[in-house]
């Protein structure tokens, strides 16, 4: 049997949407409330590494696999590297070139909504990749402690 409980799966089919729509609406949202791409892609990194301790490794590199995650990893920086250099079109490096609009709505930012999912996609893909680089580390790391006390 790969992964937890039934309980445990059950449960988390039933929580990881909530999680990946909260993640969504901290990234979306956090010009206008507490939060913001770092937070969001936290949130967002939790849900995966819940799909990975509940189901196992085999079925969450199923669904995002690591060379989705490199590549979302580099795009999200890249993103976020062009909202910065596209500033300068305004002369000024991180220069807010978009129109502000009407206050506390969704577009009332300018570019901060948009960095926000830059970052929120760099954040949760680095550290879905670093939580299954370790575990894929730790196993190595086990197999050599094993190995070693056989002998």
């Amino acid at each position: 049997m790969i992964g937890m409980t039934l309980i445990v799966k059950k449960v988390t089919q039933f929580i990881i949407g909530l999680i990946f729509v909260f993640g969504i609406n901290i990234v979306l949202f956090g010009h206008l409330t507490p939060g913001g791409g770092f937070a969001g892609g936290v949130i967002l990194a939790c849900g995966f590494i819940l799909i990975m301790l509940a189901f196992g490794k085999d079925i969450a590199l199923g669904k995002v696999r690591k060379p989705i995650a490199h590549i979302m990893d580099s795009s999200g920086a890249l993103m976020f590297l062009a909202l910065a250099m596209l500033g300068y079109i305004g002369g000024t490096f991180f220069f807010n070139f978009l129109p502000q609009g009407k206050q506390f709505y969704l577009r009332s930012a300018g570019f901060i909504p948009l960095a926000n999912i830059a970052i929120g996609i760099k954040v949760s893909s680095s550290l879905f990749v670093a939580f299954v680089v370790l575990v894929l580390f730790g196993k190595q790391v086990s197999k050599t402690m094993d190995d070693s006390d056989e002998e």
